[in-house]
């Protein structure tokens, strides 16, 4: 039943009206004058429908991955005695379709199967843009639909929301794309004072009440594996008092309280060559709302700061940092069922060698458990290092290379999951050769 609404409403959402959007436009939206706005309207070409394809040969260590129940940190896992696998095979494949409806309102439309996200082909975003001309000293844009709020820095905007860089996101932006997917509305104004442009973003969603649940149970993971309309995400073991409570996957697209969230950003842009962006989320959700599935509501807020300095003409530096909370269950001796405290942050340069793009990226990671039914155990402790290379083959494929370290400690790998350690050291070298057709 909760399938069929979220298709009811994100149906009604995209047809009631359209809404404003944070992204680029096209080229030919503020250029085309009244004489070629014919030209504007594309519903099926060459220019709005692609199919992405991502094929990859990828070689791994470590204990059983999420994607399968257990605690690894990534999609890929070893032999299961400590040895490395390699897998050869297609992880995604994507068809997405952008139509434009005159010189102001466009939509951004995908579909995706992924990899060991089991729930075959669904859904991925679709969401409509409102872009009027940005010729006035005020700005307004915005979107309205099943959307990512601007967040990711490492993402591309449209499309499937790819990486750009490397093959695998910072554990922030991998998070996000889990569990920080909205179906609601927001609307962006920019101005300028002086030579610095400033930027306010505001937007009102719901169906993200279930946000916080991997998080909390899981931890934090690097994977490239996105939310669906409606897909859900496989849980690793539980203890005894939550496998009571709690089916035993979290669904990606639920309304469970029936009270919308909020999200806000701001961003500066001065005449130095520094991109700043703070970010404020609060789903609002009702932490003893459940429904009769088993699913339940949390209350999740962060924050999100995010640096993008250009170095010199080829080198670029991002940098993101996230710090939150979110909360599940009823009050036990003035303690929630899970709260769970999370941050995270990431340094990330990249470097063009012409048409060869080098990326170095290091980050850390942490949780810390302070409600009454998960003990300290499932406080987390951790940092990654990855290094990627990006080689644009023709207009069609690119290849990726990428080496990944994750290490990182978790005594319910211990308690829940019968290791031996609560420390994983793992290695992940991948090969990807993405197709856009």
């Amino acid at each position: 039943m909760n399938h069929i609404r979220v298709w009811t409403v994100l149906l009604g959402t995209m047809i009631g009206m359209p809404a404003l959007a944070d992204e680029p436009a096209p080229a030919n939206v503020t250029a085309t004058s009244p004489s070629t706005a014919s030209t504007d309207f594309d519903l099926f070409s060459k220019n709005t429908v692609s199919v992405l394809v991502d094929w990859r040969l990828a070689v791994a260590n470590g204990a059983t991955s999420f994607v399968n129940g257990g605690f690894g940190k990534t999609r890929l896992q070893g032999d299961g005695n400590g040895g490395f696998s390699t897998i050869f095979a297609p992880f995604e494949a994507d068809v997405v379709w952008n139509p434009r409806f005159g010189k102001m309102f466009s939509a951004n439309i995908s579909g995706a199967w992924q990899r060991g996200h089991h729930d075959g082909f669904d859904l991925m975003e679709a969401f409509l843009n409102f872009l009027p001309d940005q010729s006035h000293r005020f700005r307004f844009s915005g979107r309205m639909g099943l959307m990512w709020p601007e967040i990711s820095l490492e993402h591309s905007t449209g499309g499937a929301w790819s990486v750009v860089n490397t093959i695998t996101p910072s554990v922030i932006n991998s998070w996000v794309g889990e569990e920080v997917k909205v179906l609601g509305t927001e609307i962006s104004v920019h101005t300028n004072l002086g030579d610095h442009d400033f930027g306010l973003t505001g937007g009102v969603f719901g169906w993200d009440d279930t946000s916080g649940t991997l998080l909390s149970f899981r931890g934090w993971a690097l994977n490239d594996i996105k939310s669906t309309a409606l897909g859900s995400f496989r849980l690793p073991p539980l203890n005894n008092f939550i496998t009571l409570l709690q089916q035993h996957k979290t669904d990606n697209t639920i309304e469970i309280d029936h009270q919308p969230g909020w999200y806000a950003r701001f961003d500066w842009h001065p005449p130095q060559p520094v991109d700043v962006a703070l970010f404020y989320y609060d789903n609002r959700g009702n932490p003893q709302a459940f429904t009769a599935a088993d699913q339940w509501g949390w209350r999740t807020r962060f924050w999100n700061l995010s640096v993008n300095v250009r170095l010199g003409r080829r080198t670029k530096l991002l940098a993101q940092g996230m710090t939150g909370s979110t909360i599940m269950g009823f009050p036990e001796n003035g303690r929630n069922w899970v709260h769970t405290d999370f941050r995270s942050a990431y340094v990330l340069i990249v470097h063009d060698f012409g048409p060869l793009a080098l990326t170095g990226r290091i980050e850390g990671f942490q949780t810390r458990e302070h409600g009454s039914e998960m003990p300290p155990s499932n406080n987390e402790d951790g940092w990654a290092a990855t290094v990627a290379a990006r080689v644009p083959i023709d207009h069609y494929f690119t290849a990726f290379v990428e080496a990944m370290n994750v290490n990182s400690r978790r005594g319910t790998r211990v308690a829940l999951d019968g290791l031996a350690s609560p420390f994983e050291s793992q290695a992940v070298f991948q090969i990807s050769l993405r197709a856009k057709i």
